[in-house]
């Protein structure tokens, strides 16, 4: 049997907050689907769904396929009191009890019942074994543990004992070894390494059957999709996209221009009624001379005139009341930095100044001895294990956090994205929180934002209590890119946004005329970053990097 997932017509909503909307989708054998959109859009609702682990409010889902349907939560906690191989055998539960019923009948056939009943029972539940691949099951967890990084965990260790990266690879791992039909997958690439990473997508690209995966990850995507669906927070529904991450990227610059097109042609008609409907009713019946002395004719005639060019003005303006009712918005700008930066427009420091220098700078416990310097425009990219310092780093070079030793010389002004931001007081309002500080009206305010593309105007009355993290997320960076700033230091800045967004960040940074410093594990941002790198090592004593090359 060859695998098939489809949704039809899939509603749900939280506490009368429509999430998704008469959602239809289709997913044949041999697809690796990828699942992306903004944070709160409805992307794990949708996969909980799929999975039966939720009720939709309206619609249905078929799954079929040879073996289970497996799902990978993003948020799970194991049971406390299970073993490592507790967890692997309840994963492996559905293979083990067809082996258990195979070795009955193989025993009832040893003792020479060989009734065609038997024997077509025995054959059937071979048959779906093996396609199962149960004889490899073994195997394929000692495959998935190993690439995972968990081959050396003690089998008897206990999931209280882990740690929560611990847990989500035992989980995953756990989940790739029982081999289901359909393979759903939440953030999975969450707390993996660049060689587990590598590993995880590499055994997806070569298993059979169905793959849905949710996930931020934009270098994932690129190497394991061979579709997209995008969840629209906004509108409630899904578009699909072929052609992997490519042809994602490719579909949101055509339906960007498709928006724009629309935009421009509504406009265009909205203008071209108002004035029609405005020069029409201005007009009046010609006056001609009544030439052969029938009024009566004549104010016929001039009734009738006058009834024609009522009735255009009529048209003109239910016309253009159809057209209001339903606008055709205009794209979001694409996401750019607005605010100049001073030093690099007016103040430019003396050739060879840099405009961040630290000299030894250290935290005890946190962050080993390291030299820095960033000059006027320059780039520099932070990489390295947890534990490193990245963060502490940052905060050091930013003033949040003050060092053990050494010291920082900044000129100009330093903006920072702090990877956790605090958006203020839970009740406060998103609009509220976005203008805190800041001169202007809140009109002034409502118009800045919304002008980033990064809310929807109903979202704007959000308590920050309600906010995800991808959108506090987002919060700070709105506060970021308008205000005035000649350094800005980014921590993990494409973590919790989605790919397009990423791709409109990455955008942004480039043609920032300040100075840049990003942390980052996003290896997509890595691969493509033209810059000096500061690798961050734990275990050295030391590191030091300098970065004068714009």
């Amino acid at each position: 049997m060859t695998a098939q997932l489809t949704a039809t017509d899939l509603t749900k909503s939280y506490d009368g907050r429509t999430v998704l909307d008469s959602v239809g989708l289709s997913v044949t054998d041999g697809t690796r689907l990828g699942i992306v959109g903004e944070n709160g859009s409805g992307k794990s609702t949708l996969l909980r769904l799929l999975a039966g682990a939720e009720t939709p409010d309206r619609g249905t889902v078929t799954a079929r396929a040879d073996g289970s349907t497996g799902y990978l939560a993003q948020e799970e906690t194991l049971p406390a009191h299970l073993t490592v191989q507790q967890v692997i055998d309840r994963s492996l539960a559905a293979l083990h009890a067809m082996e258990r019923r195979m070795r009955r009948l193989e025993t009832r056939m040893a003792a020479g019942d060989t009734t065609g009943e038997v024997l077509t029972a025995y054959a059937d539940l071979l048959t779906a074994f093996e396609l199962r691949g149960g004889y490899d099951a073994d195997a394929r967890t000692e495959r998935a543990l190993h690439g995972l990084g968990l081959l050396g965990l003690p089998r008897d260790r206990t999931a209280g004992d882990l740690s929560g990266g611990e847990q989500v690879r035992l989980r995953l791992a756990a989940l790739l070894a029982s081999a289901p039909g359909i393979l759903l997958l939440d953030e999975p690439t969450n707390h993996l390494d660049h060689a587990a990473l590598t590993w995880l997508e590499d055994h997806l690209r070569g298993r059979r059957g169905i793959t849905v995966a949710v996930s931020h990850d934009r270098r994932f995507l690129e190497r394991v999709t061979t579709a997209l669906l995008e969840v629209d927070a906004d509108r409630h529904h899904t578009v699909r996209y072929g052609n992997g991450y490519a042809g994602y990227l490719a579909g949101h610059a055509a339906e960007r221009q498709r928006r724009a097109q629309a935009h421009a042609a509504w406009t265009a008609e909205t203008g071209r009624l108002r004035e029609s409907a405005a020069v029409t009713a201005r007009r009046v019946a010609p006056g001609r001379a009544m030439k052969d002395g029938n009024k009566m004719a004549y104010d016929r005639a001039a009734g009738r005139v006058q009834q024609s060019l009522a009735s255009r003005v009529r048209n003109a303006e239910e016309r253009l009341t159809r057209l209001l009712a339903h606008p055709a918005p205009a794209p979001a700008d694409p996401l750019r930095f607005t605010a100049v930066p001073r030093t690099a427009s007016a103040i430019r420091p003396a050739a060879g100044r840099p405009v961040l220098a630290a000299d030894g700078v250290a935290v005890e416990g946190r962050l080993a001895p390291v030299d820095v310097s960033v000059p006027a425009g320059g780039r520099l990219l932070v990489t390295g294990p947890n534990g490193a310092g990245k963060s502490t780093l940052l905060g050091v070079l930013a003033g949040t956090t003050t060092p053990t030793r050494g010291n920082v010389v900044r000129h100009g002004r330093t903006g920072l994205l702090a990877q956790h931001g605090q958006a203020g007081p839970p009740g406060r309002t998103l609009l509220a929180a976005f203008a805190d500080g800041r001169p202007g009206t809140p009109e002034e305010h409502t118009a800045q934002l919304l002008s980033l593309g990064l809310f929807a105007p109903e979202r704007l009355t959000a308590a920050v209590g309600t906010l995800s993290a991808g959108q506090r997320q987002r919060l700070a960076l709105a506060r970021l890119v308008t205000e005035p700033a000649d350094v800005l230091l980014l921590d993990e800045p494409t973590n919790h946004l989605s790919p397009a967004l990423a791709e409109e960040l990455e955008a942004a940074l480039a043609a920032f005329p300040g100075a840049v410093v990003v942390v980052s594990h996003d290896r997509i941002l890595c691969d493509r970053w033209q810059g000096p790198r500061l690798a961050l090592t734990a275990a050295e004593p030391a590191v030091a990097a300098q970065a004068f090359a714009l």
